[in-house]
C-alpha cells in the first residue's frame, strides 16, 4: 500500500516472514515457540504476515529462503530465529552475510546492548541484520525470552528503515 504517491515509496503495511532455523523443529521433535512469538509483536503493530517457516540449520538452505523471500517474493521483511550463537551448527549470521547487500550493524549492536543488561549470555550472539535489495533482513537468537525481547528493541526502526531501504528520499530528522 502507498499512502504517500507523491515520493512512490510504499508507506506500510509492510510485509514480514519468519525463517525458524532449527534442526529438531524442521524434524518435528521440538515445537517452534519462538515464531508466533516474534508473528504476535510484529503484527501487534501493523506488520502483515507472509509466512512462517521452519527449516534446519542448514547454510545453502537458508541462503535460498532468503534470496527467494527478497527477490522473487519481494517481502519487506525476513526474520530468522535461531542459529545466532556459538555452537558448531549455529551458522544463520554466515548464511545471512553471504546473501545481504549491506549490513546495518547499529541494529545488531542495539540488541545485544539491551539484552546485555538482562543476561551476560548476550555477548556470545552474532546476529546480523542488513538489506538484500528492498528487503530488511534481521536474525534473531532462537529462544522466545531472547527472540522478544531483542525485537522489542529494533521494532520502533522498524518501519523507518523499511521506508528508506525502499528510497523514501524524506529527511532521518527526528523534531
Amino acid at each position: 500500500m502507498n499512502n504517500n504517491p507523491e515520493i512512490g515509496v510504499d508507506k506500510g503495511p509492510f510485509s514480514f516472514v519468519i525463517i525458524t532455523v532449527s534442526d529438531k523443529g524442521a524434524e518435528g521433535k521440538r515445537e517452534d515457540t519462538t515464531g508466533p512469538i516474534i508473528s504476535k509483536l510484529l503484527t501487534k503493530v501493523g506488520f502483515v504476515k507472509k509466512e512462517l517457516i521452519i527449516i534446519p540449520d542448514n547454510k545453502e538452505l537458508i541462503k535460498e529462503k532468503i534470496c527467494y523471500l527478497a527477490d522473487e517474493l519481494k517481502v519487506d521483511l525476513v526474520v530468522t530465529n535461531g542459529g545466532t550463537g556459538v555452537s558448531p551448527e549455529d551458522i544463520t549470521p554466515e548464511a545471512t552475510k553471504e546473501v545481504i547487500d549491506k549490513e546495518i550493524p547499529g541494529m545488531a549492536e542495539a540488541m545485544r546492548s539491551e539484552s546485555l543488561k538482562k543476561t551476560p549470555h548476550a555477548m556470545l550472539s552474532r546476529a546480523v541484520c542488513g538489506v538484500r535489495g528492498s528487503t530488511l533482513v534481521v536474525n534473531l537468537p532462537g529462544s522466545p525470552r531472547g527472540a522478544k525481547e531483542n525485537l522489542e528493541v529494533i521494532i520502533p526502526a522498524l518501519p523507518h528503515a523499511i521506508e528508506k531501504i525502499k528510497g523514501d528520499p524524506s529527511d532521518c530528522a527526528v523534531l
